[in-house]
């Protein structure tokens, strides 16, 4: 055996399926080995090039694309390809580039077939790749769907239609009834000095057919006013190279009609809703729109009726579980600012300024159909319980008792803001929430785990930003707090036994089930919560933290990705059987039974609770107990 032979051996046995090999196995393989290199951008395969090899990396990284073209997989030195096109009649289904200059070993297919055939763990690897296919089913979702693949300069049907600063509001009528228009860009010119002295367009305001109805003829205006006093000023934009799904958050989030799009800080055109619609969220869309028009809480009532129907829609399209909890958490927040509307529609003007709070799984946009009312309100400093306390409380109790009635059941846990305890003024909360990060003892952490996950969703909504950046900033400032949220995240652990198993429940209504929310998603979710704290992220989204989280570099290698590829899988499975739930007229849960799965899905789900395993050993490392 040559010293280059042992050499091979010894490192392709580092690395699956070959490390399931034994000793002679591998000097085999070494020895039969094919070595190429490939620079940067060459091609390693094609569609439909015959294939006779199975491919092992030894540098550099080579990208897995579909036939259309799309990102399939990166793969980096270890990484192994080519077995789906063995698989499959010889033909290369998956084309492989060559991301940087790359060291790629050739293993022949006889010598690849009969490993197949004598060692079962070999091939048990190359047809089924747990984690790969984890990871694959994740990522083929996300690209398959339209709202994650297209950007928003691709809705752009035309230039926008554009007005000065100096106009009146005649003019900008006469301009959008001649242009057939329904807005209009209010600009102005400007010099930009970083671009040597061109001149561009700067966005200021934004007119539409509705502000000419509410802010003009309503209202008796002169027509020779300018354009300035009417439009609405510093709007929403977005870049042209953000994606359609974000778009659709922003519409559904302010409540807008009506985008401009930028490029270079410059607009160039305008989407409006009807260009979302034609991209499959329309049913969320619509009962957004419909939630804001009611005017009764029997109306609000009659509109949650709908929500089930909208998730399953989503689930059907194969929207991601990302997409379907911002969704979902949307639709729960605008029930609560039309009932806060109605409230003080019934009650009057509040006395006092106020925010209502989200908290918990709607603050992240995460919400699914299983919820109940987590919420809070936040009261100005100058507010007197003996004066403003009746206002309040009335009001607390008008939007519970709607949101109870649209869906959203009481928290038994009274974490509401019917509940005096959780109507505080701002100054209050800061006190509160310094002293449960000062002294976190486990009725502390416990409300932690909700309220460190909040959002304002009405009235001073600033106000909800401003107490967040506060609780990062203590957080991160408290390693002894940072470790005991650490040991609390370790409280509930993933369902699998000594041997790798499910375990599952043993009797009552949901025997032989495991429930996904307790044993997986929200174990995920408070562990990245812990790490975005220590990092000071301001993010609320666990799949926005653990991008944060990933970026600052505090996690071993892989581990960020393997975390992102197990919250979006189990979020998945959950999501999955609620809509299944729904379209047997079952109860809604979020029990699975693992006896029902397919192999391939119990072997996915158990990859997923692994990797959840390991990522809650990590964390007595990184915030060790004292």
């Amino acid at each position: 055996m040559e010293a280059e032979h042992i050499e091979i051996a010894e490192f392709i046995g580092r690395y699956p399926p070959f490390s399931f090999l034994p000793q002679d196995a591998l000097y085999s393989v070494a020895s039969a080995i094919e070595i190429s290199y490939y620079r940067q951008g060459a091609d390693v395969y094609c569609f439909g090039d015959d294939i006779h090899d199975f491919c092992f990396i030894r540098s550099g990284s080579v990208e897995i694309y579909r036939r259309n073209g799309h990102l399939y997989n990166r793969l980096s030195v270890g990484d192994v390809f080519g077995q789906l096109g063995l698989l499959m009649k010889n033909r290369v289904r998956l084309p492989a580039r060559a991301l940087e200059d790359s060291l790629i070993y050739f293993v022949p297919e006889a010598l690849f077939n009969e490993l197949c055939d004598n060692f079962d763990e070999f091939a048990y690897f190359v047809e089924v790749d747990d984690k790969r296919k984890l990871n694959k089913e994740v990522q083929q979702q996300q690209e398959d769907n339209a709202l994650s693949s297209v950007k928003v300069g691709a809705l752009i049907a035309r230039a926008p239609v554009m007005i000065s600063t100096q106009a009146s509001v005649r003019q900008a009528a006469q301009i959008m009834t001649e242009e057939s228009v329904s807005s209009l860009l209010i600009i102005e010119q400007i010099t930009s000095f970083e671009d040597g002295g061109e001149e561009r367009k700067k966005l200021v305001g934004i007119l539409t057919d509705r502000d000419l109805r509410t802010r003009v003829v309503s209202q008796g205006i002169d027509l020779e006013t300018p354009v300035t006093e009417v439009m609405t000023a510093s709007p929403k934009t977005l870049d042209k190279e953000t994606y359609v799904f974000e778009a659709m958050l922003m519409m559904l989030r302010f409540n807008l009609h009506h985008l401009p799009i930028i490029e270079h800080g410059s607009p160039i055109g305008v989407i409006a809703i009807s260009d979302i619609v034609r991209h499959e969220s329309k049913n969320s869309l619509y009962i957004v729109g419909l939630i804001h028009r009611q005017q009764t809480l029997a109306e609000l009532a009659l509109v949650a009726n709908d929500v089930p129907a909208c998730f399953v829609r989503m689930v059907g399209q194969e929207s991601s579980a990302h997409m379907i909890g911002s969704a979902m958490s949307v639709i729960g927040r605008s029930f609560k600012q039309r009932l806060c509307e109605l409230a003080e529609e019934k009650l009057g003007p509040p006395p006092v300024p106020y925010c209502f709070l989200a908290l918990g799984s709607m603050a992240r946009d995460e919400q699914l159909l299983i919820t109940d009312q987590d919420n809070a309100l936040i009261l100005s400093d100058d507010y007197e319980a003996s004066k403003h306390g009746d206002y309040f409380e009335s009001l607390a109790e008008f939007v519970s008792e709607g949101l109870d009635r649209c869906g959203y059941p009481y928290c038994s846990g009274r974490i509401m803001a019917t509940n005096p305890r959780w109507r505080k003024t701002l100054s209050e909360w800061r006190t509160c929430f310094a002293d449960w990060i000062d002294v976190p003892n486990p009725d502390a952490l416990l409300n932690c785990s909700v309220f460190f996950d909040l959002e304002g969703v009405w009235g001073n909504v600033a106000w909800a930003d401003d107490l967040y950046q506060f609780i990062v900033n203590r957080a991160q400032k408290t390693p002894k707090f940072l470790a005991s949220l650490a040991r609390n995240a370790l409280l509930r652990t993933p369902p699998l036994g000594f041997f790798k198993e499910f375990v599952m429940e043993q009797d009552g209504a949901h025997r032989r089930t495991i429930n996904l929310k307790r044993r997986g998603t929200a174990p995920l979710v408070d562990v990245i919560r812990v790490h975005a704290l220590a990092i000071g992220s301001r993010a609320r989204n666990s799949s926005e933290r653990l991008e944060d989280v990933i970026e600052s570099g505090i996690l071993p290698d892989k581990r960020g990705q393997e975390l992102k590829y197990a919250l979006e899988y189990l979020a998945m499975v959950r999501i999955r059987h609620q809509a299944e739930d729904v379209e047997s007229g079952e109860e809604v849960d979020n029990t699975i039974e693992p006896d029902k799965l397919s192999d391939i899905e119990r072997r996915n789900l158990k990859e997923a609770f692994n990797v959840l395993s390991s990522s809650q050993r990590f964390l007595k490392y990184r915030y060790p107990f004292s």
